[in-house]
């Protein structure tokens, strides 16, 4: 199996009574984006939306060759270790870590390290994955 070709990775904490300051106080860290429940907020077609829910999210560097273990333990361990913020966060938020896994050809593959699988668990954090093929020619 070959290594997957690029990795993306971000943390997200969503809600609709989510105070993007007070999640920073409580991670210790700087969002990459945030907002509040009701901002409008600029979309990639350069629109705007009114924010359904607030939002807190911190974004990993990207890596190609993907290595999604290495970006989860670089999230992760820039943001505070106290377990105890992060088991009130997921009771009052949605928390996960988002991935998007982007091939450039057929069966290639990514592996978790225990490190990075601990490091989630430890913190209740789900793990969703986009996975994108690639592009198919006529």
């Amino acid at each position: 199996m070959a290594s997957i070709s690029r990795t993306d990775l971000t943390l997200r904490i969503l809600g609709d009574d989510l105070d993007p300051d007070e999640i920073s106080r409580l991670l210790g860290a700087v969002p990459t984006k945030s907002y509040r429940k009701g901002e409008v907020r600029k979309t990639t077609n350069s629109g705007e939306v009114i924010a359904k829910r607030g939002s807190w999210s911190l974004q990993a560097e990207r890596r190609s060759p993907g290595d999604l273990s290495a970006q989860i333990v670089e999230v992760l361990s820039r943001l505070t270790p106290d377990l105890s913020v992060w088991v009130s966060l997921g009771q009052r938020f949605d928390c996960d870590l988002f991935s998007g896994l982007f091939m450039d050809e057929g069966n290639e593959g990514e592996e978790l390290t225990v490190q990075a699988m601990a490091m989630m668990a430890e913190r209740s954090l789900k793990l969703g994955l986009d996975i994108y093929s690639p592009d198919q020619g006529d």
